[in-house]
C-alpha cells in the first residue's frame, strides 16, 4: 500500500477499505531538519515560505519522507528572485540556530521584511511580526492603497510543483495555505486593532476581509492546479482555555467566507480533501467545520478544553477525522520514551479506531526536543499503528 493510498483510506473511515496502519506526519525546525539531513546523507531543501514561519512545513520533503512521513507539505513561497529586506539588526540580535525563523543557522537575528510588509524578528523558536504594514489604517482608503503581493506572480509554485512531481504519486499531498483569513488579516493591522475594528464593524476591515479571502483563494487555485490531495486551511482561533472571538462572532465574519471558498475548491477538484487547523480550544466550532465539508481537523491539540481523545471520537468520529494529538508542549520535550509510547498508543487506540486518524505531532517539532525523541516517535507510531 502507497503512502498515499494508506492516508486517503484513513481519512475515508470506510470500515470495509482499512488502511494497513495509522498514517503518519511530522514537520521539524530547522534545526532539527539539519540534524536529520546530516544523520540521513542529504542536504536539506528549504522553501521560503510568503509567511516565514510557514517555511519549514513545506521544506525537506524528502528528509522527512525518508524518516517515515506518508505525507508531503507544499505551499506558496516568496516570489521568484525576491529575498527579504533587511530593515534593522536589533539590539538584541542574536543567533537562531535553534529556531524556527528564516535565518541560516548561526546567523544574526536581524530584522526583516517581508513581501507583504510585516517586520518579521527571529527568536529563538519562531519569527514574530513586530511592525504590522496597516497597523495605522482607519479607512476604507487605507486599505485599497496598500498593495498586497501576488499571489500568482512567477516563482510563487515552483517548489511545489517540483516536489508534487516528485513524490505525489506515492505520498499524500497537502497544500498548505494557513494564515487563511482571521488570521493573516490581523498579522496585517495587529491583533487588538484588528478585533476592536472586527467588534465595531468597521467599514474598512470588511473590504480588508475581501482582499485577504481573494489572496488566499489565489494561493488555493493554483495548488488544486498543481494537483495536491488536500489544503491545509490555518486559523489558530483558540487560547489555552477558550476560543479568541466567540463562536457566533466567526459564524457572522467567517463562516460565509469558508462556504463560498469550499463551495468553489469542490467545484474544481470533487475529490479534494479539506483539512481545517486551528491550535486551541476550539470545540465549539466543530459543528460548524463539519457542516462546511471539513474532511479533517487538525492539529487536535492535547491539554486544552475539548480535546479529550474519547469524547472527540464519540462525539464526531463518525462525521470528520482527526490529524495531530501528539502533545509537544510537554510530553515530547521532555523526552519519557516510556510516556511517548504509552501516549501514542492509546492515541491510536482511540482515535485510530475504525480509522480517521492521521497521527502527529500537534504542532512543529522545535528545538527542544532531542532527535532520537523524534525517532521513536516515529516508531511508536509504526509498532503500535497496525490494523489487524
Amino acid at each position: 500500500m502507497t503512502s498515499k493510498e494508506r492516508v486517503f483510506r484513513a481519512i475515508r473511515r470506510d470500515p470495509r477499505r482499512m488502511p494497513d496502519r495509522v498514517p503518519v506526519q511530522f514537520d521539524l525546525c530547522r534545526a532539527l531538519t539539519e540534524h536529520f539531513a546530516g544523520e540521513l546523507g542529504m542536504k536539506a531543501q528549504y522553501a521560503l515560505s510568503y509567511y516565514e514561519d510557514l517555511t519549514y512545513r513545506i521544506s525537506a520533503n524528502d528528509i522527512r519522507t525518508r524518516m517515515g512521513s506518508d505525507c508531503i507539505v507544499v505551499g506558496g513561497t516568496v516570489a521568484r528572485g525576491y529575498a527579504p529586506r533587511p530593515v534593522a539588526a536589533g539590539a538584541d540580535a542574536r543567533p537562531v540556530a535553534q529556531g524556527a525563523g528564516s535565518a541560516a543557522p548561526g546567523a544574526a537575528a536581524a530584522v526583516t521584511e517581508n513581501e507583504f510588509g510585516m517586520h518579521m524578528k527571529p527568536t529563538s523558536l519562531y519569527v514574530e511580526v513586530v511592525k504590522c504594514p496597516l497597523e495605522t489604517a482607519s479607512a476604507v482608503e487605507d486599505v485599497r492603497r496598500y498593495a498586497f503581493p501576488d499571489a500568482c506572480t512567477p516563482g510563487r509554485m515552483d517548489a511545489a510543483k517540483r516536489d508534487i512531481d516528485r513524490f505525489g504519486s506515492e505520498y499524500f499531498v497537502i497544500g498548505d495555505v494557513e494564515l487563511s483569513l482571521f488570521e493573516l488579516a490581523w498579522h496585517l493591522t495587529g491583533l487588538e486593532k484588528y478585533l476592536m475594528a472586527l467588534i465595531s464593524e468597521e467599514e474598512w476591515v470588511g473590504l480588508l476581509n475581501d482582499r485577504v479571502q481573494e489572496w488566499t483563494m489565489g494561493l488555493c487555485r493554483q495548488l488544486v492546479s498543481a494537483g495536491v490531495d488536500a489544503l491545509w486551511f490555518g486559523e489558530d482561533l483558540g487560547s489555552q482555555t477558550s476560543t479568541l472571538i466567540s463562536p457566533d462572532m466567526w459564524r457572522s465574519f467567517f463562516k460565509p467566507r469558508y462556504k463560498a471558498m469550499f463551495d468553489e475548491l469542490r467545484g474544481l477538484s470533487k475529490d479534494l480533501v479539506i483539512i481545517m487547523h486551528s491550535d486551541g480550544a476550539v470545540a465549539p466550532l466543530l459543528d460548524d467545520f463539519i457542516e462546511l465539508g471539513v474532511d479533517v481537523y487538525n492539529p487536535v491539540q492535547p491539554n486544552v478544553p475539548g480535546s479529550d481523545p474519547r469524547e472527540l471520537k464519540t462525539k464526531y468520529g463518525s462525521r470528520i477525522s482527526f490529524f495531530g494529538g501528539i502533545d509537544q508542549q510537554g510530553l515530547l520535550p521532555a523526552g519519557d520514551v516510556a510516556r511517548i509510547r504509552e501516549e501514542i498508543e492509546i492515541r491510536i487506540g482511540i482515535l485510530g479506531e475504525g480509522g480517521g486518524y492521521l497521527l502527529a505531532p500537534a504542532h512543529i517539532i522545535q528545538a527542544d526536543v532531542r532527535p532520537e525523541t523524534v525517532t521513536e516517535m516515529i516508531r511508536a507510531a509504526k509498532d503500535f499503528g497496525e490494523y489487524r
